[in-house]
Protein backbone atom coordinates (compact mmCIF):
# COMPACT_ATOMS: atom_id res chain seq x y z
CA UNK A 1 0.00 0.00 0.00
CA UNK A 2 3.00 2.38 1.04
CA UNK A 3 4.44 1.94 -2.14
CA UNK A 4 2.16 2.29 -4.34
CA UNK A 5 1.17 5.67 -2.89
CA UNK A 6 4.75 6.65 -3.11
CA UNK A 7 4.30 5.72 -6.62
CA UNK A 8 1.58 7.81 -7.16
CA UNK A 9 2.75 11.08 -5.63
CA UNK A 10 6.11 10.47 -7.52
CA UNK A 11 3.90 9.93 -11.17
CA UNK A 12 2.57 13.87 -9.95
CA UNK A 13 5.73 15.30 -8.87
CA UNK A 14 7.36 13.64 -12.69
CA UNK A 15 4.75 15.38 -14.50
CA UNK A 16 5.49 18.74 -12.30
CA UNK A 17 9.14 18.46 -13.67
CA UNK A 18 8.22 17.63 -17.06
CA UNK A 19 6.07 20.73 -17.36
CA UNK A 20 8.59 22.80 -15.91
CA UNK A 21 6.24 23.81 -12.97
CA UNK A 22 6.77 24.23 -9.51
CA UNK A 23 5.95 20.78 -7.33
CA UNK A 24 3.26 22.61 -4.76
CA UNK A 25 4.14 21.78 -1.02
CA UNK A 26 1.22 19.47 -0.59
CA UNK A 27 2.74 16.94 -3.16
CA UNK A 28 6.15 17.61 -1.93
CA UNK A 29 5.19 16.36 1.41
CA UNK A 30 2.72 13.67 0.86
CA UNK A 31 5.81 11.84 -1.01
CA UNK A 32 7.91 12.73 2.16
CA UNK A 33 5.76 11.45 4.37
CA UNK A 34 5.06 8.29 2.64
CA UNK A 35 8.88 7.35 2.07
CA UNK A 36 9.24 7.91 6.07
CA UNK A 37 6.41 5.54 6.85
CA UNK A 38 7.97 2.89 4.59
CA UNK A 39 11.42 3.58 5.70
CA UNK A 40 10.88 3.68 9.34
CA UNK A 41 7.92 1.09 9.26
CA UNK A 42 10.32 -1.73 7.12
CA UNK A 43 11.79 -2.43 11.00
CA UNK A 44 9.23 -4.72 11.56
CA UNK A 45 10.88 -7.18 9.25
CA UNK A 46 14.37 -6.55 10.41
CA UNK A 47 15.56 -3.40 7.26
CA UNK A 48 16.36 -0.03 7.68
CA UNK A 49 17.32 2.06 10.90
CA UNK A 50 17.25 -1.67 12.78
CA UNK A 51 19.80 -2.78 10.74
CA UNK A 52 21.64 0.26 10.30
CA UNK A 53 25.59 0.10 12.18
CA UNK A 54 28.55 2.25 12.75
CA UNK A 55 31.89 0.41 13.04
CA UNK A 56 29.90 -2.90 13.77
CA UNK A 57 28.04 -1.42 16.44
CA UNK A 58 23.95 -0.89 16.18
CA UNK A 59 22.86 2.49 15.54
CA UNK A 60 19.47 3.04 15.69
CA UNK A 61 19.24 6.17 13.69
CA UNK A 62 18.51 7.51 10.03
CA UNK A 63 21.60 7.79 8.20
CA UNK A 64 20.47 10.77 6.59
CA UNK A 65 20.40 12.62 10.18
CA UNK A 66 23.55 11.16 11.43
CA UNK A 67 25.25 13.26 7.99
CA UNK A 68 23.77 16.16 9.00
CA UNK A 69 25.54 15.36 13.23
CA UNK A 70 28.60 15.02 11.23
CA UNK A 71 27.87 18.97 9.55
CA UNK A 72 27.16 20.45 12.68
CA UNK A 73 29.56 18.99 14.69
CA UNK A 74 32.17 20.10 11.89
CA UNK A 75 30.85 23.65 12.03
CA UNK A 76 30.54 24.01 15.88
CA UNK A 77 33.24 21.70 16.98
CA UNK A 78 31.82 21.07 20.15
CA UNK A 79 33.96 20.52 23.53
CA UNK A 80 31.13 17.80 24.77
CA UNK A 81 28.33 16.78 23.45
CA UNK A 82 25.77 15.39 25.84
CA UNK A 83 23.69 12.32 24.55
CA UNK A 84 20.78 11.37 26.90
CA UNK A 85 19.70 7.45 25.68
CA UNK A 86 22.46 5.48 24.92
CA UNK A 87 21.20 1.79 24.01
CA UNK A 88 23.95 0.06 22.07
CA UNK A 89 25.90 2.98 22.13
CA UNK A 90 26.79 2.81 18.63
CA UNK A 91 25.57 6.63 17.84
CA UNK A 92 28.00 7.46 20.79
CA UNK A 93 30.56 5.92 18.67
CA UNK A 94 29.97 7.81 16.12
CA UNK A 95 30.32 10.95 17.95
CA UNK A 96 33.47 10.28 19.19
CA UNK A 97 34.17 8.92 15.64
CA UNK A 98 33.01 12.63 14.35
CA UNK A 99 35.17 14.41 17.46
CA UNK A 100 38.42 12.42 16.29
CA UNK A 101 38.01 13.90 13.34
CA UNK A 102 37.68 17.60 14.09
CA UNK A 103 40.03 16.52 16.70
CA UNK A 104 38.21 17.72 19.60
CA UNK A 105 35.53 16.99 21.92
CA UNK A 106 34.17 14.16 23.82
CA UNK A 107 30.61 12.44 24.62
CA UNK A 108 28.86 12.15 27.92
CA UNK A 109 25.82 9.57 26.94
CA UNK A 110 23.66 8.91 29.49
CA UNK A 111 21.06 5.73 30.10
CA UNK A 112 19.03 4.15 33.15
CA UNK A 113 20.51 0.65 31.98
CA UNK A 114 24.27 -1.05 31.85
CA UNK A 115 24.34 -3.12 28.88
CA UNK A 116 27.35 -5.10 28.96
CA UNK A 117 29.42 -5.15 25.05
CA UNK A 118 29.06 -1.36 24.65
CA UNK A 119 31.78 0.37 22.86
CA UNK A 120 34.85 1.75 24.57
CA UNK A 121 36.52 4.56 23.79
CA UNK A 122 38.71 7.39 24.58
CA UNK A 123 36.33 10.22 24.08
CA UNK A 124 33.13 8.68 25.35
CA UNK A 125 32.02 8.60 29.01
CA UNK A 126 28.79 6.24 30.11
CA UNK A 127 26.60 7.53 32.78
CA UNK A 128 24.06 5.16 34.98
CA UNK A 129 20.92 7.21 35.52
CA UNK A 130 17.88 9.00 34.31
CA UNK A 131 19.12 11.85 32.84
CA UNK A 132 17.12 14.14 34.88
CA UNK A 133 17.64 12.51 38.22
CA UNK A 134 19.41 14.93 40.39
CA UNK A 135 22.24 12.66 40.45
CA UNK A 136 22.78 12.77 36.92
CA UNK A 137 22.61 16.14 36.54
CA UNK A 138 25.07 17.13 39.45
CA UNK A 139 27.94 14.38 37.80
CA UNK A 140 26.93 16.80 34.47
CA UNK A 141 27.84 19.85 36.04
CA UNK A 142 31.32 18.50 37.31
CA UNK A 143 31.99 17.39 33.74
CA UNK A 144 30.87 21.09 31.87
CA UNK A 145 32.80 23.53 32.06
CA UNK A 146 31.74 27.16 31.77
CA UNK A 147 33.90 27.79 28.69
CA UNK A 148 32.74 24.78 26.61
CA UNK A 149 31.16 24.43 23.73
CA UNK A 150 27.85 22.24 24.23
CA UNK A 151 26.03 19.89 21.49
CA UNK A 152 22.81 18.43 23.50
CA UNK A 153 21.48 14.95 22.03
CA UNK A 154 17.95 13.80 23.77
CA UNK A 155 17.04 10.52 22.82
CA UNK A 156 15.60 8.71 26.16
CA UNK A 157 12.26 8.34 27.04
CA UNK A 158 10.05 9.76 24.29
CA UNK A 159 6.80 10.59 26.54
CA UNK A 160 5.85 14.07 26.40
CA UNK A 161 6.42 14.94 29.89
CA UNK A 162 10.16 13.27 29.54
CA UNK A 163 11.20 14.92 27.17
CA UNK A 164 10.13 18.50 28.27
CA UNK A 165 11.63 18.14 31.13
CA UNK A 166 14.75 17.26 29.70
CA UNK A 167 14.75 20.30 27.30
CA UNK A 168 13.87 22.63 30.68
CA UNK A 169 16.95 21.48 32.43
CA UNK A 170 19.58 20.99 29.45
CA UNK A 171 19.05 24.28 27.26
CA UNK A 172 20.70 26.20 30.03
CA UNK A 173 23.83 24.11 29.61
CA UNK A 174 23.82 24.77 25.37
CA UNK A 175 25.77 27.16 24.00
CA UNK A 176 25.07 30.09 22.15
CA UNK A 177 25.10 28.94 18.03
CA UNK A 178 25.10 25.45 18.88
CA UNK A 179 21.62 23.08 19.19
CA UNK A 180 19.62 20.70 21.09
CA UNK A 181 18.44 18.20 18.85
CA UNK A 182 15.36 16.23 19.94
CA UNK A 183 14.72 12.57 18.31
CA UNK A 184 11.97 11.12 16.98
CA UNK A 185 10.00 14.15 17.12
CA UNK A 186 8.80 12.04 14.22
CA UNK A 187 6.46 9.83 16.88
CA UNK A 188 2.63 9.86 17.19
CA UNK A 189 1.96 10.82 13.51
CA UNK A 190 4.62 13.32 12.14
CA UNK A 191 4.13 11.24 10.43
CA UNK A 192 4.54 7.73 12.33
CA UNK A 193 3.39 5.61 14.86
CA UNK A 194 -0.27 7.67 15.35
CA UNK A 195 -0.97 5.53 18.66
CA UNK A 196 1.84 6.85 20.29
CA UNK A 197 0.76 9.88 22.37
CA UNK A 198 1.99 12.99 23.24
CA UNK A 199 6.12 12.86 22.90
CA UNK A 200 9.05 14.88 21.24
CA UNK A 201 7.32 16.56 19.40
CA UNK A 202 4.39 17.78 21.19
CA UNK A 203 7.23 18.24 24.09
CA UNK A 204 9.31 20.91 21.99
CA UNK A 205 6.19 22.61 20.84
CA UNK A 206 5.45 23.23 24.44
CA UNK A 207 9.19 24.11 24.88
CA UNK A 208 9.62 26.93 22.43
CA UNK A 209 6.14 28.33 23.28
CA UNK A 210 8.26 29.32 27.09
CA UNK A 211 11.54 29.50 25.46
CA UNK A 212 12.59 32.02 23.01
CA UNK A 213 16.34 31.39 23.26
CA UNK A 214 16.10 28.71 20.72
CA UNK A 215 14.51 28.30 17.24
CA UNK A 216 13.91 25.40 14.85
CA UNK A 217 16.84 25.25 12.17
CA UNK A 218 14.56 23.64 9.29
CA UNK A 219 18.06 23.87 7.22
CA UNK A 220 19.23 20.59 9.24
CA UNK A 221 15.92 18.60 7.76
CA UNK A 222 17.41 19.57 3.69
CA UNK A 223 17.86 15.66 3.14
CA UNK A 224 14.06 15.60 3.23
CA UNK A 225 13.62 12.45 5.48
CA UNK A 226 14.42 13.29 9.08
CA UNK A 227 13.41 11.43 12.21
CA UNK A 228 13.95 14.77 13.88
CA UNK A 229 11.63 16.87 12.14
CA UNK A 230 11.23 20.34 14.06
CA UNK A 231 13.92 18.90 16.21
CA UNK A 232 17.14 20.47 15.36
CA UNK A 233 16.82 23.53 17.91
CA UNK A 234 19.62 26.39 17.46
CA UNK A 235 20.12 28.66 20.42
CA UNK A 236 20.44 32.33 19.32
CA UNK A 237 20.92 34.06 22.42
Amino acid sequence: MAINLIKNELKKWRNFVRNRTYVDSKTEKNIVDQFHKLYYDSHEFGKTWTNTTWLGVHTQKCPLDLWIYQEIIFEIKPDVIIECGTLNGGSALFLASMCDLVNTGSVITIDIENRKGRPQHKRIRYLLGSSTSEEIIKQIGKLVRDTDKVLVILDSDHSKKHVLNELRIYNKLVTKGSYIIVEDTNLNNHPIDPDHGPGPMEAVEEFLKENNSFMVDKSKEKFYLTFNPHGYLKKMH
